[in-house]
């Protein structure tokens, strides 16, 4: 072989039928998609490959991606370009407001790419996004997704609580073994921490983690990570099946059967999370509106059992 004729990548792995999806066609899809190019806006439902993004833009559901469509980070699981990130967007947050108003948003959920290069890591942009959803559909929830903040955490976190969402969604991602292939950037027990901090300056925020399965972490692992995010007196727990996007990324070590993510959601379920959300197609954001819903209900139950007990 000739030494500078490029070697043929691996053959893709074959998806088993429980994680198809069909290609989005509908003409919902066509117009939230239209707005959000329109309004100049980037979702993270585009720009990670979800693959539930046919059914959730069908019913006018995104999840907006804020400072950019560029991270500092270069995680093994991310289909988020890297690079050197644009100056922020000084119309996001509104444009964010409005997109929420013209879809009809009862819940948003908004996430954002890592700024490490930014001095607070970006927090006073989802303050102002926070803040302009507040003024424009006060009637909207508002869930984010924020990064780790990395070395900046306390004072993030504090000014994004002060603002007041709704729920706040951190993701662990992994188990703490594969973090240095897998999310390389990050600390497990930092993430850990972040959360935690979040309960200690509002315990009526919600919180909420995912991780994703299929990396080739142990089962015993996973259970201990469930019991970690408890301690953090973590609300909420995703859990979805990792898709390779690229073959440039994290290879897909095991397609987990729905049988064993309905066995996890149990074991979570019995260690005390008010919400378990897991199957092969979970991601944090999928029908995170219904989730907020049955969260709420679930959290005024547990208030009212522990008052009939007093």
């Amino acid at each position: 072989m000739n030494e500078m004729t490029p070697l043929n990548p691996a053959p893709r792995q074959r998806k088993p039928d429980w994680i198809r999806v069909k290609a989005p066609t509908s003409t919902g899809f066509a117009e939230t998609k239209a707005m959000m190019r329109r309004l100049n806006l980037n979702t993270v439902c585009e720009e990670a490959a979800c693959p539930n993004i046919g059914e959730c833009w069908t019913k006018k559901h995104a999840t907006v991606m804020i400072l950019g469509d560029t991270c500092t980070r270069a995680c093994a699981f991310c289909n988020v370009k890297t690079g050197m990130p644009r100056a922020v967007d000084a119309l996001e947050p509104q444009h964010t407001a409005d997109a929420a108003a013209e879809l009809g948003l009862e819940h948003i959920v908004i996430t954002s790419v890592d700024r490490d290069d930014l001095p607070d890591g970006g927090a006073s942009q989802f303050v102002k996004v926070i803040q302009a959803l507040r003024r424009t559909t006060p009637k909207t929830t508002i869930e984010i997704l924020t990064p780790d903040f990395r070395n900046k955490a306390q004072a993030a976190v504090e000014s994004i609580v002060e603002a007041g969402p709704d729920v706040y969604n951190h993701n662990l991602e992994t188990v703490p073994r594969l973090y240095p292939t897998i999310r390389p950037g990050a600390r497990y027990y930092a993430s850990l921490r972040l959360l935690e901090s979040v309960k200690r300056h509002d315990p009526s925020i919600f919180t909420k983690s995912g991780v994703m399965v299929g990396l080739g972490e142990e089962r015993l692992e996973v259970h201990q990570v469930m019991d970690d995010m408890r301690s953090a007196d973590i609300d909420f727990l995703t859990m979805g099946q990792y898709l390779q996007p690229t073959p440039r990324h994290a290879k897909v070590l095991d397609f987990v059967t729905p049988q064993a993510f309905d066995a996890y959601a149990a074991i979570a379920r019995a260690k005390g999370f008010l919400l378990v959300a897991a199957s092969p197609l979970t991601r944090s954001s999928y029908h995170a509106g219904d989730d907020f819903a049955k969260m709420r209900a679930a959290r005024e139950a547990q208030l009212s059992r522990g008052l009939a007990k007093g």
